[in-house]
């Protein structure tokens, strides 16, 4: 028999206490789960054939192959190094998505040092681009001529938000009516107003043309319409909950059986379930 001091009694017991709970946690697997080596190659693939894009697309992109992980996962296998307004306005326009359209002119520098102006026409509700053009010269008339073309058939939205750019003339408002569209004009110097079309004409830049040298308009105008069929049928967006402005299913598959297509001559990429 032996006879100790308190204190020694309740040292014993911590290390009792640390003894079981350093023991017990040797015997499972801490930390989080480990993922297969394939889909660890398949979001690396992701990351290296698409610079321009943070880890939530990467995400999006997996759940259209039906394959789930945490954006914090995407982002661990990340390659290191350096990679190449108003609650009133909100609320109006999420009420009348289904019956807004929006357009926006952006200017575009070519290798012969000119400036293109392109014309494009979104759709609130999917993010749809409707039309797009492309002209050294806009003008009235060549406008609202755009507009016939963007609608047909009598297609025209209720609504069509655009900035007050002088372009906009008595000519292309005659043709508005006359299409039944009520014109909805921002406020000067407001281009949040009209974000949407600002969101995209972004899109476009970042995505695209900060990676190519313009050579004229029809160069121009080939390249737009590569990246709008891409934008309109692949390109995912968190403001569609993950999908695509024309709807993408979500096709199941596993991650070393997953096909990579190019997109906009290369610059971006989507991906479908090989053949069985």
């Amino acid at each position: 028999m032996y006879f100790v001091q308190p204190r020694t009694v309740l040292e014993w017991q911590k290390k009792r206490f640390r003894d079981y709970w350093r023991d017990l946690s040797r015997t499972g697997k801490p930390g989080r789960p480990s993922i297969a080596p394939e889909l660890i190659a398949l979001i690396w693939r992701m990351w290296s054939a698409n610079p321009a894009w943070g880890s939530p697309r990467i995400v999006l992109e997996l759940k259209k192959l039906g394959i789930d992980v945490a954006k914090s996962t995407v982002e661990r296998y990340q390659p290191k190094g350096p990679r190449p307004g108003s609650p009133g306005w909100r609320v109006f326009l999420r009420m009348h998505a289904k019956e807004f359209a929006a357009m926006d002119f952006f200017v575009v520098p070519t290798a012969e040092l000119k400036v293109l102006f392109v014309l494009d026409i979104l759709g609130h509700e999917r993010r749809r681009v409707l039309h797009f053009n492309v002209t050294e010269h806009p003008t009235a008339e060549w406008t609202a001529q755009q507009l016939v073309e963007a609608f047909p058939f009598e297609s025209a939205p209720r609504y069509l938000l655009r900035d007050g750019d002088a372009i906009y003339g008595g000519k292309v408002g005659g043709k508005l009516r006359a299409l039944g569209i009520e014109e909805v004009v921002t406020a000067p110097s407001s281009p949040w107003q009209n974000a949407y079309a600002e969101r995209l004409i972004g899109s476009i830049r970042r995505e695209m043309l900060d990676h190519v040298v313009v050579l004229n308009d029809r160069h121009l105008r080939r390249l737009l319409k590569t990246y709008v069929a891409y934008y309109n049928r692949w390109r995912t967006h968190r403001s569609l909950e993950g999908d695509a402005p024309d709807s993408r299913p979500v096709l199941p598959a596993q991650p070393a059986r997953i096909a990579e297509l190019p997109a906009v001559h290369g610059l971006h990429h989507y991906y479908l379930p090989e053949a069985a």
